[in-house]
């Protein structure tokens, strides 16, 4: 697949470089990602949509000669914003032009049961009596 081809207008909006006070061979930064689906994409045709994927952080990693050593990509900082399902990197991609992939880490997150059970507590309890909103 060639996501330049299926997005020609891709801005990866890279910022925030810095380098990582524990580490000083790895260099972090982000990227606020926008493109809009003009090209084919996995054999399906264009949709048209612009995409606008969470903000994620990237890192690379250097040797002593200043090569990089690895290169790390798409962790998602805040699901929530963008229309990706909160999907980063090409999952994203797939995902909003209708092109999922078949595996749950390619699914937007859904949160357990639990998690959700949470939540519902939280909000009645900032329901009762006494407690500032």
């Amino acid at each position: 697949f060639d996501l330049l081809r299926a997005f020609p207008d891709m801005n990866n909006n890279y910022h925030a470089f810095r380098v990582d006070p524990f580490e000083p061979n790895r260099v972090w930064f982000q990227t606020r990602t926008v493109a809009t689906h003009t090209g084919q994409l996995m054999g399906k045709p264009a949709t048209g949509k612009k995409l606008v994927l969470p903000p994620q952080a990237f890192s690379l990693t250097f040797n002593e000669a200043g090569q990089v050593t690895l290169f790390n990509v798409g962790y998602v900082i805040d699901r929530t914003v963008g229309n990706t399902g909160g999907l980063g990197g090409a999952f994203g991609f797939f995902w909003a032009t209708g092109n999922p992939l078949p595996f749950p880490e390619c699914q937007p997150f859904r949160p357990s049961l639990q998690m959700r059970s949470l939540s519902l507590l939280q909000k009645l309890l900032s329901l009762l009596p006494g407690k500032k909103k």
